[in-house]
């Protein structure tokens, strides 16, 4: 019934894509784990402390899929419920952001992870899978990305499309944040970055709130 097409990418999912890039992206646990490693242990290490953030929020982007599938079949009003709980936790993220944004020391970012590759990528599963806001995040933005009546098929295909944003962020922070020069332009912007975060997801909130007033 439901494939992977083209009338699963609208300009809406799009949008909400990116929104799930910048989310992603913002400083947290796993974001300034990679970077912190990155930035001290090189990036073949970071990439390995990477890839286990992806098996752990792999993990709970399936189980949240099939999770959520079983609960709407159910219980419609509780789609509802979560597409809210989707709204309100990035206008959270819209003031954490704006928080450091105005108090935050320029160029502080990164916690540096050490151990062998195995040891590495077990600590990075581990920091998503303890992490309560991975699973909220992932059953927020399929009650927000997927009509009342997914079915499980039509989430998992969410996943492939949403996790391969995670791919990007998280592989791209093991790259990026093993450069000095990159390391040494973003002490300098981050500020400005985080300001831009605070800005979109508070618009990314308000727009999922006024569209299910209409």
């Amino acid at each position: 019934m439901y494939g992977l097409g083209t009338d699963m990418i609208t300009l809406e999912f799009v949008a909400i894509w990116f929104a799930w890039l910048l989310a992603g992206g913002s400083p947290g646990p796993a974001t300034l784990g990679i970077a912190g490693t990155a930035m001290a242990s090189g990036r073949g290490a970071a990439l390995f402390f990477a890839l286990g953030i992806l098996a752990g929020s792999a993990i709970w982007g399936i189980t949240a899929a099939l999770g959520l599938s079983a609960i709407m079949m159910t219980n419609v009003w509780l789609f509802e419920l979560i597409r809210y709980v989707g709204a309100a936790y990035l206008g959270w993220l819209s003031i954490k952001a704006l928080r450091r944004a105005t108090t935050q020391k320029v160029g502080q970012a990164g916690t540096p992870f050490s151990g062998s590759a195995r040891v590495l990528f077990a600590k990075g599963a581990a920091i998503h899978l303890t992490n309560p806001k991975a699973v909220l995040g992932w059953g927020s933005i399929y009650a927000i990305v997927a009509p009342a009546d997914a079915n499980a098929l039509m989430l998992l295909n969410y996943f492939g499309l949403l996790f391969a944003g995670s791919i990007l962020i998280f592989l791209g922070y093991a790259l990026i944040f093993s450069s000095e020069r990159i390391v040494a332009g973003y002490a300098r912007t981050s500020r400005w970055f985080d300001a831009i975060f605070a800005g979109f997801f508070g618009v990314a909130s308000f727009k999922i709130l006024t569209a299910r007033l209409q």
